[in-house]
């Protein structure tokens, strides 16, 4: 009983000190926030900090349950300095009862790189197609990596924050070519801002 109970009592405070003694200076940065830690590495220490932290008996993170791709270029209005393109990944430790986000940030905005982990966790190649199709991000040893969500003959990154919101191509049917045709977007790109006007004294203001 009181096994179990340590087991599921395990504070943020206490795993954020057990990964800090486990990775060491492979560990940008371990921080709790609202209940949850959140550990932030370097992309060349990104796979061996995952293997880690799925092995080592203190971590045993055998569930990746989330990844996904971030893009920082407008983060806090465009004022945060370093890389643009990230991976986030949320890990569960079933038996410890544990759960952990990791950020790894890509080196190169232009083309993002990070390793794969699809070989630690099989969950992963879904998702890293996901954020390569999505961000653009490309995952080195990923067996089939390539788009999942958007079609095949897409053009860009569509998460990313400058890419149109109407796109670079459209696609209909042909009846006379009797087939689906791609052909550049038609619609004209605008920016709508709302207009608002607001009336003396508006909800008893002054």
């Amino acid at each position: 009983m009181s096994d179990t109970h340590t087991l599921y009592a395990t504070s943020p405070e206490a795993i954020q000190s057990s990964l800090a003694a486990l990775l060491g200076d492979r560990a940008d940065a371990i921080t709790v926030d609202r209940g949850e830690v959140t550990l932030t590495v370097r992309s060349v220490n990104y796979f061996e900090v995952m293997q880690s932290l799925r092995d080592a008996p203190v971590a045993r993170f055998e569930q990746l349950i989330d990844l996904c791709g971030m893009d920082y270029q407008t983060y806090g209005d465009g004022g945060r300095e370093g890389p643009r393109f990230a991976a986030v990944v949320h890990l569960l430790s079933v038996s410890l009862n544990h759960r952990v986000r990791v950020r790894v940030f890509c080196p190169e905005d232009d083309f993002p790189v990070l390793a794969s982990v699809t070989s630690l966790w099989a969950s992963a190649n879904w998702y890293e197609r996901e954020a390569f199709d999505l961000f653009g991000i490309v995952f080195e040893g990923h067996d089939d990596l390539r788009r999942i969500l958007t079609d095949y003959g897409f053009i860009g990154h569509p998460f990313r924050k400058d890419f149109p919101l109407s796109g670079h191509v459209e696609m209909r049917y042909d009846a006379t070519r009797q087939r689906v045709v791609y052909e550049p977007v038609s619609i004209e790109p605008r920016e709508i801002t709302p207009r608002v006007i607001r009336e003396d004294n508006y909800g008893g203001l002054h």
